[in-house]
């Protein structure tokens, strides 16, 4: 358990949480990202929170960010947009150095949020990958391009190509590094559906195979997947024999509706009370997403060091 690595959790509920209203995350087509031009010093405070509470990796608010997206939504260039997703790392890695600073700790790293193609849409086609009927793999490359290379030139430690309803995209998207960013490193997790698929319908195992051999990967997983499926899905890719970090980032398990919020927390499993299970499965990077704070980060990392103590 020594080489287990704590990841941050869900950026728009810790933005709500300090004093974001729900309305302005949730309907700004932007999402997080918006505030990267309204109100930056929101994103840094959301950082520090994650950071304190232990997370050794943290993601950019790039998720819903696009060069299209900006310049639609917020009246700017194309230069501006680019330096906005640039202003995400930087804003991240100013966060690193002033928690480093403040503990003593050695400085967490900056993962480049790359959310897939089906975000930018505002349709829901991001949780099932039905974009995929209808885009190619010239097309996703050329839309995720713009931000791999804002990313890079702001010298991002890695890219988390996150939240991937289908096997095709995160190919497309690792091909896509492979050949014109050959010094990125990147993770790959997949969203799934139940405890073998992912969002699209693929097997999980298939997916995870299909990306882990490229050496710019550096880790393969899942998140934004409810918790109850994260064992089984664990349990499927045991056969692949993988030999990279495997990362795992599930939601609270909560329900959402567009009419009453949040729902069903009280079903919702503990996740500090599965970091065991997960890690026996061989999970090594482990954090949060949708739901997940900072309180509950620093409870799964106090379980670890826990386990570790009594190895």
């Amino acid at each position: 358990m020594d080489n287990i690595k704590i990841l941050d959790g869900g950026a728009a509920e810790e933005l709500i949480r300090l004093g974001k209203t729900e309305f302005l995350i949730y309907k700004d087509p932007l999402w997080t990202a918006g505030l990267l031009h309204t109100d930056p010093d929101a994103i840094l405070t959301l950082h520090k929170s994650f950071l304190r509470a232990g997370a050794e990796i943290i993601l950019t608010v790039s998720y819903q960010a696009s060069i299209e997206g900006f310049m639609k939504h917020l009246n700017i260039t194309e230069e501006e947009a680019c330096g906005l997703i640039k202003k995400s790392v930087y804003i991240a890695r100013q966060a690193c150095k002033e928690v480093a600073q403040e503990t003593g700790r050695e400085e967490s790293k900056v993962a480049g949020s790359v959310g897939p193609y089906g975000a930018c849409l505002h349709d829901g086609s991001e949780y099932t990958g039905k974009y995929m009927d209808s885009v190619s793999t010239e097309e996703l490359q050329t839309w995720h391009r713009p931000r791999l290379t804002a990313l890079s030139e702001a010298g991002v430690d890695m890219v988390a190509i996150e939240t991937i309803p289908a096997q095709l995209e995160a190919e497309a998207v690792v091909s896509l590094i492979e050949k014109e960013f050959p010094g990125m490193k990147a993770y790959v997790t997949f969203s799934c559906r139940n405890g073998e698929e992912t969002c699209r319908g693929e097997k999980f195992c298939d997916a995870i195979k299909s990306v882990c051999s490229s050496e710019n990967v550096i880790a393969v997983g899942v998140n934004c997947t409810g918790p109850q499926y994260i064992t089984s899905l664990l349990k499927s890719i045991q056969g692949l024999n993988i030999q990279k970090p495997i990362l795992v980032k599930p939601n609270s398990g909560e329900m959402w509706n567009s009419g009453k919020g949040w729902y069903d927390k009280e079903t919702c499993p503990d996740l500090s009370e599965k970091v065991q299970e997960w890690t026996e499965l061989g999970a090594t990077w482990i954090g949060g997403c949708c739901r997940i704070y900072p309180a509950d980060i620093e409870k799964m990392k106090n379980k670890i060091y826990d386990l570790q103590k009594h190895k």
